[in-house]
């Protein structure tokens, strides 16, 4: 595809509040409108070469779904449908929700094991986010100092959002363009 994909899951709707806050600076040249996975089929998803995927964290840092506590169908009900998948090829650069006063023994950590997957699958993963300005006891999504992907903490730090996406946009935008395929 010539435009970056954004796909996430979400429970309350804040991920999708920053999915679009992401394609909105990005603009409709660069990427596509982001697109719920409780509305999509994996074909839909494979056929980019560059994305962004969000999701909340829920449960203890599972991937969220019906069995850490969504009620409706997320990022576990998606990836059934997808049991292996070939991203080799593909750049993914990910954002993530937590809460760092409310869950500081997990704050954001489902944000690894989607992570995780998808390195797994063979995705070129971009995108890391520096720790400083949070403050939380743990998080799974810290590997080597830093965040897997972008963090945000809309109910306690949502002043920072704009100025945190943009500076992560700024990181990730050259590296997803790369590997945009012109028209013919």
């Amino acid at each position: 595809m010539t435009k970056i994909g954004i796909f996430f899951g979400t429970e309350t709707g804040t991920t999708r509040l920053i999915a679009k806050k992401l394609q909105k600076k990005l603009g409709d040249e660069l990427a596509d409108k982001p697109v719920n996975v409780n509305r999509i089929e994996p074909g839909e998803m494979l056929q980019y070469d560059a994305l962004i995927l969000g999701t909340p964290s829920y449960g203890e840092g599972q991937i969220p779904g019906k069995s850490a506590g969504c009620l409706e169908p997320n990022w576990e009900e998606f990836l059934v449908k997808m049991p292996t998948a070939d991203f080799s090829g593909k750049r993914i650069a990910f954002f993530g929700l937590g809460a760092q006063e409310r869950y500081s023994e997990r704050f954001a950590s489902s944000l690894l094991a989607l992570h995780d997957l998808f390195k797994g699958w063979g995705a070129d993963i971009v995108g890391t986010w520096p720790t400083d300005g949070y403050t939380f006891q743990h998080s799974a999504a810290v590997v080597d100092g830093r965040f897997v992907g972008l963090i945000i903490d809309q109910r306690t730090q949502g002043m920072f959002t704009d100025e945190r996406i943009d500076a992560w946009l700024a990181q990730v935008t050259p590296l997803l363009v790369e590997k945009l395929k012109p028209t013919d």
